[in-house]
C-alpha cells in the first residue's frame, strides 16, 4: 500500500510521468494497474474505489490510498485522530464513542493500539520534525505519553507548514493528514513503527 495526495487527477499524472516510487524495490516507479475493490467510508458520503498501481520494475502491485484514510479503517484519519486527541485532553472511550458516532468498542480499541506505542510515536515524529524543520526546537516533555506522541505529530505539522507556507502545493495540510503520510496509513497497524534503523519509503504529498 502506498499513501497518495486527495486529488485523484494529479496521481493520475503522477502515475503517468512515473513520479511514484515503489515501495519494495530501489529505482523502481508505479504506473496506472487498474483499481482495488471499492469500500465504504463512514462519513465519506461516497464508496471509494482506491487506484491500484503496479512496479514497472519488479512487478508488485500496490494499492494507492488516499491520505485521509488509515490502513484497514474504514473511518476518516480525521475521525480516529480527534478520538486520539480526546483521549489526551481526559476524556474515555465511551464518551469519546459518542462524540465521533463510533462504536465504543471502535473507539477502545483505537485508543488501546496508540497506547501501546506512544514512545515510539513520539520518539518517530521528533526525528521527522528534525529532518524538516529550520529552527528545532524540542517540545517540553510532559508526564503523559499520550500529550507527548500527539505534541510530536503537531510538531511534525508545523516545521514544514512554518518553512513552506499554511497552504502547500496541495491545499492545506492537518495534523491527521501527516500522521498518514509519515507513518505510510499504518499509524494504527500492527509493526509500525519499524524497528530502529529501518525506514518505510512513502511518495505520499499530502
Amino acid at each position: 500500500m502506498v499513501t497518495v495526495e486527495l486529488d485523484a487527477v494529479h496521481v493520475e499524472s503522477r502515475l503517468s510521468s512515473g513520479e511514484i516510487s515503489c515501495p519494495c524495490c530501489a529505482g523502481g516507479v508505479l504506473g496506472g494497474w487498474g483499481h482495488a475493490r471499492s469500500r465504504t467510508i463512514a462519513g465519506a458520503g461516497a464508496r471509494l474505489r482506491p487506484r491500484r498501481g503496479r512496479c514497472r520494475s519488479c512487478g508488485a502491485t500496490h494499492v494507492l490510498l488516499p491520505v485521509s484514510l488509515l490502513l484497514r479503517r474504514v473511518y476518516l484519519a480525521e475521525v480516529v485522530f480527534a478520538a486520539l486527541l480526546a483521549k489526551a485532553r481526559g476524556a474515555g472511550h465511551r464518551s469519546i464513542a459518542v462524540q465521533m458516532g463510533v462504536p465504543a468498542s471502535t473507539a477502545r480499541g483505537w485508543l488501546r493500539v496508540f497506547a501501546g506505542r506512544c514512545a515510539a510515536v513520539r520518539e518517530w515524529f521528533t526525528a521527522v520534525a528534525v529532518a524538516v524543520g529550520v529552527d528545532v526546537v524540542m517540545p517540553t516533555a510532559s508526564e503523559s505519553g499520550w500529550v507527548d506522541a500527539l505534541a510530536a505529530i503537531g510538531w511534525a505539522t508545523a516545521e514544514p507548514t512554518s518553512r513552506f507556507g499554511t497552504v502547500l502545493m496541495l491545499g492545506a495540510v492537518t495534523a491527521a493528514q501527516v500522521a498518514v503520510a509519515v507513518s505510510g496509513g499504518r499509524l494504527l497497524s500492527p509493526g509500525w513503527p519499524p524497528r530502529p534503523g529501518v525506514v518505510r519509503r512513502n511518495t505520499n504529498r499530502p
